[in-house]
């Protein structure tokens, strides 16, 4: 878990000559100041529109576009702001909620006014997040005021805590052969997570057993995200050059003088010049596989390109091709004639993506829903969309529900001599520590009030540090708390359990597939998978309502007609086979038609 250090400032009026002017100071001072004034942490917890935070992110993100997008290329033709758009995107939107809440508090608005820095506080800096490997980048307050014009003489770029940041290093016993040492065959599929090889997997062993090869090329920089060795003959796993995502270092072009280009959000004029600075430190700071450096991407490139050109595949294959490394391989792909297709590996909502961009020339999603979306977010100008479910979901009739019974009570009978009567499973996400704990205090408050003798077992995300529940489990005894092997996961437990909670895990469809009963859990104004909307879970907001789901008679609320299920996922246990059917039937230039019964819908 990523815990920042602890420069808190508050803001205060400071007038200049007569004129409105603020000032960032430490919140020990900020009390024995009798002006208007606001710790930064109640200015960002201020009550802001998404709606109009996200159509202002989308004007800073233009206009970044149009001020520099070129600035800097691969030596492939990526340009920096495509390749890293969703680093800097994640970034800019912090930006801009930061300068919402400045435009939201009352004393501001009426007397807006410059932003004195605060000396030596660096301009970039992390926010707290649960997750194993991923940065949670934002701008400092300083930052902010930089970005306003105010002089920054003694600030440096990055925050202590983020200039002592070790680069990701990549640990295999696995050989790297150079790409001109790797046989021809038909795909290359790309994973850096464990979702995308299992999502994938299933598709290449379809393609083996008709005696199809395929390269997997593992660029997880995650121990806990590599891809086991495929136990099926045809598929050869390819890992890069060790340190290839350890590389920093200046990124030229981007280090911009100030110019009178600007940016307006809301009262605030932001400095394009600076932004393209501080959003500099993104691209300068090796990241690993999910935030890669510029100079890590451009080495990528290299290695992928004499990948691509030895092995001559018809296909590339990905689970992701919007974040830096899927972006970039896309993109490569199309350089060197190679089909892309895309798998959906998680649940998509509109609001749910940092950049609503599919690059993939085949986008397989899983359900009805997801068509509409994957068509709006397509960027190929062939693309097509295909209804196919979800390949990793094939094996969930299969899965051995009194063993993962067994394995649920074994966790929380320890220390305590008793099993409880129901077993919930929380299926979690890597969110921030706060939203975490929203989450957990809604159920185990409502668990605690629930009829009858009920147990939490919490299952991590596969991206998250289960360190960060070690809290919940120092409890009073009721409910019973454990926490599962994040080798295990939601997918592990969840048919063992009685219900299964989750705000935006993909294993609530999971769960909805399988019949048992979910809750969507969170507050009113939270997103969540939306499958109460389908009949296929019960919203609950509050820890009373937790209470009454779980008071009243459990059943299934899975519906009775198919077409519900189809909507969130196609689920007939041969997906994998019908994506292995589209990659081929792609390749051989023949046509859909055997697929479009089968749920392809054409763009």
């Amino acid at each position: 878990m990523t815990t920042p250090s602890r420069h808190v400032h508050g803001l205060t009026r400071a007038d200049i000559n007569g004129q409105p002017a603020w000032a960032l100071v430490g919140e020990g001072a900020l009390a024995t100041l009798a002006s208007d004034r606001i710790t930064t942490s109640e200015l960002e917890a201020l009550p802001l529109d998404a709606e109009e935070h996200e159509a202002l992110v989308d004007r800073v993100m233009d206009a970044l576009q149009w001020y520099g997008a070129d600035l800097r290329t691969t030596p492939g033709g990526a340009g920096w702001l495509y390749v890293q758009h969703v680093p800097v995107r994640r970034l800019v939107a912090h930006v801009v909620r930061k300068l919402m809440a400045l435009s939201a508090w009352e004393p501001f608005r009426e007397a807006p006014g410059p932003l004195k820095i605060a000396p030596h506080e660096g301009l970039v800096g992390l926010r707290e997040s649960s997750s194993r490997e991923y940065r949670a980048y934002t701008v400092t307050w300083s930052g902010i005021a930089y970005l306003l014009g105010a002089t920054a003489l003694y600030n440096p770029f990055r925050t202590a805590q983020l200039s002592n940041l070790q680069p990701s290093r990549v640990e295999t016993q696995l050989p790297s052969p150079p790409p001109s040492a790797l046989p021809r065959t038909g795909v290359v599929a790309l994973s850096w997570s464990s979702r995308h090889a299992a999502t994938l997997l299933p598709v290449l062993e379809n393609l083996a057993r008709s005696g199809r090869t395929s390269l997997l090329v593992d660029l997880a920089t995650d121990p806990a995200q590599h891809c086991d060795t495929p136990a099926v003959e045809g598929i050869r796993l390819v890992t890069p050059p060790p340190g290839l995502f350890a590389l920093s270092g200046a990124v030229e072009r981007l280090q911009l003088r100030d110019d009178e280009h600007v940016v307006q959000v809301e009262e605030h004029v932001v400095r394009l010049s600076r932004l393209v600075r501080l959003l500099a430190v993104l691209l300068e700071t090796s990241g690993g596989c999910t935030q890669p450096s510029w100079r890590s991407l451009v080495r990528l490139e290299t290695w992928l390109s004499g990948v691509l050109q030895a092995s001559r595949p018809h296909t590339l294959l990905v689970s992701n091709d919007t974040s830096p490394v899927g972006a970039l391989a896309v993109q490569l792909a199309d350089l060197n004639g190679v089909n892309t297709v895309h798998v959906q590996h998680g649940a998509w909502t509109a609001e749910s993506v940092a950049w609503p961009a599919l690059h993939s020339r085949d986008i397989v999603v899983m359900g009805d829903r997801d068509a509409p979306l994957a068509k709006a977010w397509a960027r190929h100008p062939q693309a097509e969309v295909h209804v196919l479910g979800q390949p990793r979901f094939d094996i969930l009739a299969g899965l051995g529900r009194e063993a993962q019974r067994q394995y649920l009570k074994k966790l929380l009978v320890p220390g305590s001599g008793r099993s409880p009567d129901r077993i919930m499973v929380w299926a979690c996400q890597p969110f921030g520590p706060d939203r975490l704990k929203a989450h957990a205090d809604l159920l185990l408050d409502g668990l605690w009030k629930a009829e009858g003798e009920w147990g939490l077992v919490i299952a991590p995300h596969p991206a998250q540090s289960p360190e960060v529940f070690a809290s919940l489990l120092q409890r009073d005894g009721r409910p019973l708390v454990a926490v599962a092997d994040p080798q295990i996961g939601a997918r592990g437990c969840l048919a063992g359990a009685d219900v299964v909670a989750s705000a935006y895990s993909t294993c609530g469809i999971e769960a909805a597939l399988l019949g048992v009963p979910v809750l969507e859990i969170g507050t009113a104004d939270e997103r969540t998978l939306g499958l109460t909307a389908h009949g296929l879970a019960r919203r609950c907001s509050t820890a009373g309502d937790v209470a009454d789901a779980l008071s009243a008679p459990l059943k299934a609320l899975k519906a009775t007609e198919s077409a519900s299920t189809d909507a969130v996922c196609r689920w007939g246990g041969d997906s994998a086979a019908l994506v292995a059917q589209l990659i081929v039937s792609r390749a051989s230039g023949t046509q859909l038609e055997h697929l479009r019964s089968e749920g392809v819908s054409a763009r």
